[in-house]
């Protein structure tokens, strides 16, 4: 189910796992393949993941299995996982027609996780499993600066994107736009590009579903953001691809310290003031506002 020893090194950089867990990665795996159990384990993860290949909407669950891998392999078991799952994913891909290269962008998304993980915490691991399952399934491509998910209109969501003109119902397809850490600035060029890539995508590789709609879920929608930073700023430039429709009730001030910072747990009053988006997120929670995530969609196609 795993590389060969000698090969998996070059697999890992084609994920974009960081060098210093390549050395790791391949000692260990004579423990996962030596383990009758572990392998077994590792089978049913695998067959979660891929199962309903494709298929949108689907979460697997595969947290807890990981969380069961013995501890000599806890830090790095869910990197396996996507590891065996690569060629099913790859196999995927060829299947829609996908080129090789975004489809090892997209599934660069596993190195990434394993760097966001480093940065907060100090140790190897895999940061949040759940979320690359949607690499690895086929509902999530990075192309360009943005990452762009298949999904379908929320139920809960719906009524406010509605009122703010989006013509569609919940269960209606629509791309869900992520925005990717460790990828440069979030300039308007780089997003008017990245848009122009998904129009075309999707239309080519999923013409059966025909997405009309861009939607973001996001605190970089928080319209409080414009109170701190310049109106030609990339946030307030992105937050302007939008036709916002309102926000969360619930404050959630640890999603901008924890992607601004690295490290949502880091003390409000500690928060470095370098650069206009640190000082907007810092100076806000420290006068004793709250951030909140803000929903926003623009059309795809020409109205």
């Amino acid at each position: 189910m795993l590389p060969d020893a000698d090969d998996l090194p070059e697999l890992l950089l084609d994920l974009a796992v960081p060098h210093e867990d390549i050395n790791e990665l391949v000692g260990l795996r004579s423990t996962v393949t030596g383990d009758p159990g572990v392998l077994r384990l590792l089978a049913e993860c695998v067959e979660e993941l891929v199962r309903d290949l494709g298929e949108i909407g689907r979460t697997p669950d595969i947290d807890e299995r990981i969380a069961a891998a013995p501890a000599a392999l806890a830090r790095y078991f869910a990197v396996y996982v996507f590891l065996a799952a690569v060629p099913y994913a790859r196999a995927y891909h060829r299947e829609r027609g996908i080129t090789a290269d975004v489809s090892r962008r997209t599934l660069a998304d596993l190195g990434r996780n394993l760097a966001s993980h480093r940065r907060r915490h100090g140790t190897a691991g895999v940061q949040s499993p759940r979320w690359l399952a949607h690499h690895f399934r086929g509902e999530l491509y990075q192309l360009g600066r943005l990452q762009f998910e298949r999904a379908a209109l929320g139920q809960l969501a719906a009524p406010g994107l509605v009122a703010a003109g989006l013509r569609a119902a919940a269960g209606d397809p629509c791309l869900a736009v992520h925005i990717p850490d460790f990828h440069g600035p979030l300039t308007p060029a780089a997003c008017d590009r990245s848009v122009a890539l998904a129009r075309k995508f999707f239309a080519l590789h999923f013409p059966e579903e025909p997405y009309s709609a861009a939607v973001c879920h996001s605190w970089l929608l928080d319209p409080q953001l414009r109170r701190y930073l310049p109106a030609r700023s990339n946030i307030v430039r992105f937050q302007e691809r939008f036709r916002l429709a309102g926000q969360d009730t619930e404050p959630a001030d640890r999603e901008p310290v924890r992607f601004v910072f690295g490290d949502p747990d880091l003390p409000v009053g500690e928060l470095p003031r370098r650069t206009s988006v640190e000082r907007a997120v810092g100076d806000h929670l420290r006068a004793g506002g709250h951030w909140y995530v803000g929903d926003g969609w623009f059309p795809l196609q020409a109205e």
